[in-house]
């Protein structure tokens, strides 16, 4: 080994004239100084090791042996083809480049709408617009169902999902099963019924298709809800409805006024008979009062009568003789009319003054 190196460093003294020696230029070696020459080889099969080891790096980088799954997502690993059963969750794994491959799908809701027209928020990720679900009625009368449907993918089974159905599993699960459910439903009424029943049909529609879902192999898929957003009816069938409402309610409105009617007449009655009454008790209250009036007057009357006496009776016509001589002082001419015998009562009028009458008890 000393040999070798021993041969280098002469070999390399002989080349440039010996060590400290200035090279003067020109072909015959004596020019300027010279930059010492580097053997890339780094002593022969070192090289092969330090190239193997750049190459490989560089395919590593370029293979990507690696896959990140984020948060709402699964990796559906294949090696050589073949699904793997069970699905990658959220974080860093390794695979194999070339044999090994991941798919990623995404497991959050997802929605559906099926409209009449395409709406603005067709195109936002999650969210995908299809044609309303045109079916007939019990008449054969065509209908359009304007339905959202909120589903994801059931993350549990999702590899056996990718497995049986595809990357299309949802058109080939979710929407089918959303026009055939609608289908049977609306199909058992006539048009004219549907608006009159939408909660229960929205109802039984949600029913039917979580149902059908359910019943599907690995349950691939988890209906969120079913939103029953618009019934679409045939022109004809609507200006019938509107003829048939305005029908009701102008018999409505007659049953009000009819109603109204009668609660007038109750209260003119009503009315009318608390007045009868009123006065039927007014008449009796008058009658009673006289009836009690006389029966109290005959009752006097007859302690009155009980009550006279002869002497009692001289003195009363003593009294009112007297006051007939008092007002014979002031009129002479004064009337007196005496009762026969002589009893009392006794009358005079004043002749001067016509209008004035005086009984005396």
């Amino acid at each position: 080994m000393a040999s070798d190196m021993n041969d280098y460093f002469n070999k390399k003294k002989s080349e440039n004239g010996g060590f400290g020696k200035k090279s003067t230029g020109g072909s015959g070696g004596g020019g300027g100084p010279q930059m010492p020459k580097i053997d890339l080889n780094f002593g022969g099969g070192k090289a092969g090791i330090v190239y193997f080891i750049v190459a490989v790096v560089v395919m590593l980088i370029l293979a990507k042996p690696f896959t990140i799954i984020q948060e709402g997502e699964r990796g559906i690993l294949s090696t050589n083809g073949k699904y793997q059963d069970q699905a990658l969750l959220p974080g860093l794994h390794f695979i194999l480049p070339v044999i090994q491959k991941v798919y990623v799908v995404d497991t959050k809701i997802r929605i559906i709408n099926y409209a009449s027209r395409i709406e603005a928020n067709s195109n936002t990720s999650g969210i995908v617009s299809k044609p309303a679900v045109t079916v007939l009625d019990k008449r054969s009368l065509p209908v359009s169902i304007e339905l959202t449907v909120q589903y994801r993918l059931n993350s549990q089974f999702a590899a056996q999902t990718i497995s049986n159905w595809g990357f299309s599993w949802e058109d080939k699960i979710i929407n089918p099963v959303v026009r055939d459910v609608v289908r049977n439903v609306i199909g058992k009424y006539d048009a004219e019924a549907l608006t009159q029943m939408r909660n229960n049909l929205g109802t039984e529609i949600e029913a039917g298709i979580r149902k059908s879902v359910m019943e599907q192999e690995n349950s691939p898929a988890i209906l969120q809800s079913v939103q029953l957003r618009d019934i679409v009816l045939p022109t004809k069938v609507k200006e019938q409805i509107e003829r048939v409402q305005i029908a009701k309610q102008e018999v409505q409105k007659a049953e009000q006024d009819v109603q109204r009617v009668k609660q007038e007449a109750l209260k003119l009655a009503a009315e009318a008979q608390g007045i009868a009454q009123k006065k039927r008790i007014e008449s009796q209250g008058i009658a009673d009062a006289i009836t009690i009036e006389a029966a109290a007057n005959a009752k006097a009357n007859k302690i009155i009568a009980q009550s006279l006496t002869p002497r009692l009776l001289q003195l009363e016509q003593l009294k009112v003789q007297g006051k007939f001589n008092e007002a014979l002082q002031v009129n002479k001419d004064a009337k007196i009319f005496l009762t026969p015998g002589g009893s009392t009562p006794n009358i005079w009028v004043d002749t001067k003054n016509v209008k004035q009458r005086t009984t005396a008890q």
